[in-house]
């Protein structure tokens, strides 16, 4: 019979047995819920989920209304993205608070690996508010006498501008400097993070330079500003430092250069009678430093 080019090749011993067949002992069978969850509409899931990075948590899919806690991923579109970087009770936020404002250890240490962004969101805004009303209080007190006073809605932007954009954009542009420059150990959730609760000093800086006295407001405005600097510079200097030894003293010369523009801009703006914010009628008097 031809076989189109193949052999059949069969090894058979002396007594004409083909070898071991019995092949019953070899073969165990396990129960499978294949066919249950396809009747489900279940599709089997693995359970290895693979690693996760300190900023973009990963995992399986979750929707916007899901349970983070499964391990889903968080896509950005979704809810649970941002919900993660809120995950902090009101007394936790209420400790990092002190441990901004009296700095006995290490504030990296005290956020213990999750940083948030709710503690800097409000005390951003309450800087905002404080601002607004406390300048507006200082300038109706500096008016002349027997001039009303007009709300300047100005303040309020004005305030929303520089307290937002300098406490997002400057810990961003920090964190990609530092990435630039290969720093390992930059976060850039810590960043937002830190420089949010070092606003936190502002808020009674803000409401003891309603006063009509300037030198006090300049004294209010240098202690905000130290408290602020050294919380900053104690916190960031292993960050940065994990830097070249020449781009670390340039980047903590820049920062220290850029925070005390925002002590500058904060009396300039809001505490010296006449802001520049504000809209000038004509009926003000001049602006007393």
């Amino acid at each position: 019979m031809t076989n189109n080019g193949y052999d059949v090749v069969v090894d058979v011993d002396d007594d004409g047995d083909l070898g071991h067949t019995d092949l019953t002992p070899d073969l165990e069978f396990h129960q499978s819920n294949y066919n249950a969850d396809t009747a489900s509409g279940k599709i089997p899931q693995s359970s290895n989920r693979g690693g996760s990075s300190s900023f973009f948590p990963s995992g399986g899919p979750s929707s916007s209304g899901g349970d983070s806690s499964s391990g889903g991923k968080r896509y950005l579109w979704s809810f649970d993205f941002y919900a993660q970087f809120f995950d902090v009770d009101t007394a936790e936020v209420t400790r990092r608070c002190w441990a901004a404002l009296f700095p006995k250890a290490m504030f990296l240490d005290v956020l213990e690996g999750n940083p948030d962004l709710y503690g800097p969101f409000w005390i951003t805004t309450t800087v905002v508010l404080i601002l607004f009303l406390s300048s507006t209080i200082a300038q109706y007190f500096a008016r002349a006498k027997g001039v009303p006073y007009s709300y300047d809605f100005g303040l309020l932007s004005g305030a929303a501008g520089l307290m937002y954009g300098y406490t997002a954009f400057i810990p961003v542009a920090l964190w990609g400097v530092l990435k630039w420059y290969g720093s390992e150990s930059a976060n850039l959730l810590e960043c937002l993070c830190l420089y949010g609760y070092a606003n936190l000093i502002w808020v009674p800086v803000a409401i003891a330079s309603a006063s009509p006295i300037t030198i006090l407001n300049y004294v209010f405005v240098g202690v905000g500003f130290g408290v602020s600097a050294m919380f900053l510079l104690r916190n960031l200097y292993p960050v940065v430092s994990a830097t070249d030894a020449k781009t670390a003293k340039v980047l903590l010369i820049i920062m220290i250069a850029l925070h005390a523009g925002l002590a500058l801009a904060i009396k300039i703006l809001f505490f010296a009678h006449g802001s520049p914010v504000a809209k000038d009628d004509g009926k003000k008097p001049d602006a007393m430093f």
